[in-house]
């Protein structure tokens, strides 16, 4: 069996790259905040790689799927691993007890379903009854219709009104979370950081805005049978990066490779309308900015 399980845009694996790299891993990174000495349910696991960043804290991990293939490559890749095991499973017919775990934790699960009522009910049935439950789930409104795209392999998609709707259903309590990949430019103190201030431009014009402005792309949800339960996110804003810059980098990368692109391109038409016998039209020189960028400054 390959080390990395093949990517057919159905199911993350950890070798994605770019912006759906970071929406994954910081679902995760953040449950993990949650999850500490804690029994915990991975709900559609996948390749595995999220069971083991919350068995990192947790208690364990139990990570189902309902692809033999997902969960035989999680067991032969991190079946080592201690305080994580996996198993095929329908995640609409869990094979555990009642009241077994403290925390649910199901990433890009809904929408893969049609039976979302189900599905829910599952989640609530096996959790304890001070546990709750981690979900995310696209927002129909900026993920599909935003963005003018249809992803094939989602069977159904929510607004959020309908996934506060399906929550009210199974569990008198939740709070909502947003989730975009943004770009911003990172001024802190060398002492340390202590609050996050926002500065935005619009129409040229600076503003200070007390919260995000942009719709999330994604919603992260809590839920649970009551509001003591929850945890305490009123304010909180989560950042998530990797030490490699893995995003920045690859930024980078493409930039150089469109000037190159562009270099070739410039001289193919040059080319063409030497042999054409025309003038060909003056290139403009590069501006300074993006020689700088790649080391021709």
């Amino acid at each position: 069996m390959s080390n990395s399980l093949e990517f057919t845009g159905e199911r993350f694996t950890p070798e994605c790259e770019r912006e759906i790299w970071y929406e994954h891993y910081h679902r995760y990174a953040l449950a993990a905040r949650w999850c500490v000495d804690k029994r915990t349910l991975d709900a559609a696991c996948g390749e595995g790689y999220g069971s083991v960043m919350l068995a990192q804290s947790a208690a364990s991990v139990e990570g189902v799927d309902i692809s033999p293939q997902a969960i035989g490559h999680a067991q032969q890749r991190y079946g080592h691993l201690q305080g994580v095991g996996f198993k095929v499973a329908d995640c609409c017919a869990l094979p555990f007890g009642d009241n077994e775990f403290d925390r649910v934790v199901s990433f890009e699960t809904l929408e893969h379903l049609a039976t979302h009522d189900e599905l829910m009910a599952e989640f609530r049935r096996v959790l304890k009854p001070d546990g709750f439950l981690i979900l995310s789930s696209p927002d129909k409104a900026s993920y599909s219709d935003g963005q003018d795209t249809v992803n094939e392999f989602h069977v159904k998609e929510l607004y959020r009104d309908e996934l506060e709707a399906l929550i009210g259903r199974h569990f008198p309590a939740h709070r909502l979370l947003g989730q975009k990949l943004m770009f911003h430019s990172a001024v802190w103190s060398m002492d340390g950081v202590n609050r996050v201030v926002l500065d935005q431009v619009a129409a040229g014009r600076k503003n200070s805005p007390t919260g995000i402005t942009q719709p999330p792309i994604y919603y992260i949800a809590l839920c649970a049978a009551d509001t003591a339960s929850l945890p305490d996110v009123d304010g909180c804003l989560w950042l998530f990066d990797d030490d490699e810059e893995s995003v920045y980098q690859h930024y980078h990368s493409e930039i150089k490779r469109h000037i190159a692109a562009g270099g070739i391109i410039a001289g193919l038409e040059k080319e063409i309308a030497e042999l054409r016998g025309k003038p060909a039209q003056p290139v403009p020189p590069r501006d300074s900015w993006w020689r700088r960028l790649v080391g021709k400054a």
